[in-house]
């Protein structure tokens, strides 16, 4: 099993967060491109420091306000993928769309996603489209799986984030309608049951697996089950996390995959 962390998930420089990351275990990272515009140097040098330390760039993230979008929104998804490309990374994660402007309109929506696919195709890179719990027309999992299955291209498939599901009151249950294979990503953070819009309790009270309320042990059982294969990868949003020792945190959340992994035979 591939363990992974999101760098926005703990504190420090990039280098510091690399250092830490490594040091507690991890195997790989999901790159936020804040962290990415503020290093100071290439994305080539950059890929060489995650792979001297022993990593590698899982995912790239996030691609905002695509889908539905007016514009030339295939210009910014190019501009990522030739990122991607000089961190010798493949997989890219699209959110969906929170902008009001954006189109409603389904049909639409598949066309900008098809076509966002046939491009990832021309750089043999796979788009992960995750449905936000405040998405403005996609905000259920299965509504995002459910454009994704009308593309039907081999670049583009889902990313399973159990907060987004979990504080909904959603599931896995229905997972089995999708192949292992179009599960491009999946990621994990647990939090404490609040009476919070998904945004600010997504933003500020995201915890690790084990810490909060959230059924994650299940939720891991359900996509073993499912045949998932890809990385385990913790996305954590918390003021207290971001503000603590980072080699700690990072250890801290290495252990929390491993909880995890240990209820998988329940």
């Amino acid at each position: 099993m591939q363990r992974c962390i999101a760098t926005i998930s703990i504190s420090g420089t990039l280098d510091q967060k690399l250092d830490a990351i490594a040091a507690a275990g991890f195997d790989s990272i999901e790159l936020f491109e804040d962290d990415l515009f503020a290093y100071p140097a290439s994305a080539s040098a950059l890929r060489a420091g995650v792979e001297a330390r022993g990593l590698s760039v899982a995912l790239l993230q996030p691609l905002r306000n695509f889908e539905g979008e007016s514009g030339d929104q295939l210009a910014r998804a190019r501009q990522q993928f030739e990122l991607m490309q000089q961190l010798g990374c493949d997989k890219l994660l699209l959110c969906s769309n929170v902008s009001e402007r954006c189109s409603g309109e389904r049909q639409r929506q598949i066309d900008d996603l098809h076509a966002l696919a046939e491009l990832a195709a021309t750089f043999q890179v796979e788009v992960g489209y995750e449905a936000l719990a405040w998405g403005r027309h996609v905000n259920r999992w299965q509504q995002a799986w459910q454009r994704v299955s009308d593309v039907n291209h081999p670049n583009l498939g889902i990313v399973l984030d159990s907060f987004h599901i979990l504080s909904c009151g959603d599931s896995l249950d229905a997972l089995t309608q999708v192949p292992a294979e179009k599960i491009t990503f999946v990621q994990f953070a647990d939090a404490p049951r609040l009476n919070l819009d998904p945004l600010t309790w997504s933003r500020h009270y995201r915890c690790f697996p084990g810490q909060g309320d959230f059924d994650l042990r299940h939720f891991a059982r359900q996509l073993q089950r499912q045949g998932y294969q890809g990385p385990w990868s913790l996305e954590i949003f918390n003021e207290q996390l971001v503000s603590s020792p980072l080699h700690s945190t990072a250890a801290d959340g290495y252990r929390s995959l491993l909880w995890l992994e240990q209820g998988l035979g329940e």
